[in-house]
């Protein structure tokens, strides 16, 4: 679907459209007007697209739900004969990885890596994420400037993640990074003929370099990730071949893309909000409560997708099987009917910051909270410490047009 699909005569006056300009700048004006005016949104893909907190939060939480692709009942454009000839002629990939699946896969799979999430053994790491930022900043104080992006936000939650599952740094992080960014622009509505030729070589690229991995860690085993479910599939715990490869993939993505974005969004929301990165500066006891109400404010994830099963009432609704729920996760993090008329406020001290949904909700809720919240809490905090007069380089910075997953792809910083 192109520009022209969704904004062409005939069109309604208010409409969830990411081609309107300035939307990547600041889309929270446009799911103000709908949250308000039509919060239970029949896109023009004919997805329904939810702005309200309260009925994010019911659908997030619903058990009866599904991520499943294949219960979904959408009617999409007719794709080009090159681009419908890539998909008949590769098979599907992503469907066996837990994001994607339904209870008992999802609940299977989870339970083979949610320990090294707990918040105990991620509270564990701090000494070595601090490690991390100390050494990512020394390296670029001497300069006096930064690219926010590539000199920290990125690279920090790359390693961690590399080293919780156990395979060396790559030295090719730019090519890793370039492929993450074509795979996860996938999860948007609205693609390119390009973007879904990007997202396929990217995936090839993303599935040969994991088969290789999980090859070298037969070799050289250790304490790790990867060598636990290399164990659970070897014992006979039904984790395939394919299972663990995906499961590889989306780990290695899901463990920097969206910490990525929530260190660069965090810090552009505190350069733009000065007293309350004074504020951060000031009170290190801040620091928990800051990224969470960071999050809430600019969420690194906008939005999530359910598929109902069965009929369904929601906002005065009927929604039949098959229909296709998207979840604005950023809308609700802004609706005052839960936050307030503060709610498109930045306060760091908010008492209930931590309700944002921008982790997700019910038992697909990010797997990664506890690690993101670890990493946003030291990065920022001793970035603004570290360098006081830290100030944008830039007045224009630049967003990676993603609907979904909302982050900067360069932020430059003048550290004194």
């Amino acid at each position: 679907m192109t520009a022209s699909d969704v904004t062409g005569p005939g069109a309604p006056a208010v409409m969830l459209n990411p081609f309107e300009p300035g939307f990547f700048d600041d889309p929270y004006r446009q799911y103000a007007t709908l949250r308000e005016h039509d919060p239970v949104h029949r896109t023009p893909l004919g997805s329904v697209a939810l702005f309200r907190y309260d009925d994010v939060v019911r659908v997030l939480r619903d058990p009866h739900l599904s991520v499943e692709e294949r219960h979904a009942k959408l009617e999409l454009p007719p794709r080009s004969p090159e681009i419908q000839a890539l998909f008949d002629a590769r098979e599907p990939r992503g469907a066996a990885n837990m994001l994607n699946l339904d209870p008992p896969d999802h609940h299977r799979l989870r339970r083979l890596v949610s320990k090294v999430f707990t918040p105990r053994t991620v509270e564990g790491l701090r000494p070595r994420v601090q490690a991390l930022v100390d050494a990512h900043l020394d390296a670029v104080a001497p300069a006096g400037e930064m690219d926010l992006i590539a000199d920290l936000a990125f690279p920090l939650p790359f390693v961690v993640i590399s080293e919780l599952l156990g395979i060396p740094d790559s030295p090719d992080r730019l090519r890793l990074r370039e492929w993450s960014g074509a795979i996860v622009k996938q999860f948007d509505p609205i693609l390119t003929d390009d973007e879904i030729r990007a997202a396929f070589e990217a995936a090839d690229g993303f599935w040969e370099l994991a088969n290789e991995l999980v090859a070298w860690k037969r070799s050289h085993p250790g304490d790790d990730l990867l060598t636990g479910l290399i164990a659970a599939e070897e014992d006979g715990d039904r984790l395939s071949a394919d299972e663990l490869v995906e499961q590889l993939i989306l780990l290695y993505i899901a463990g920097h893309e969206t910490t990525t974005n929530l260190i660069g969004n965090g810090v552009l929301a505190l350069l733009r909000h000065r007293g309350q990165l004074e504020r951060l500066r000031d009170d290190p006891a801040l620091d928990a409560n800051a990224v969470d109400e960071l999050a809430r404010y600019d969420s690194p994830v906008q939005m999530s997708r359910r598929i109902t099963l069965t009929d369904l009432e929601i906002g005065g609704h009927h929604l039949e099987p098959g229909s296709v729920l998207l979840t604005c996760l950023g809308a609700a993090n802004h609706d005052p009917a839960r936050w307030g008329p503060t709610a498109g406020d930045l306060d760091l001290s908010r008492r209930d910051a931590a309700q944002h949904v921008s982790f997700g909700g019910g038992f697909h809720s990010c797997l990664g909270a506890h690690l993101a919240r670890l990493e946003g809490q030291v990065a920022i905090g001793t970035l603004v410490r570290r360098f006081p007069a830290l100030d944008l380089a830039t007045d224009a910075p630049e967003w990676n047009g993603r609907i979904v997953l909302r982050g900067l792809t360069r932020l430059p910083l003048r550290l004194a």
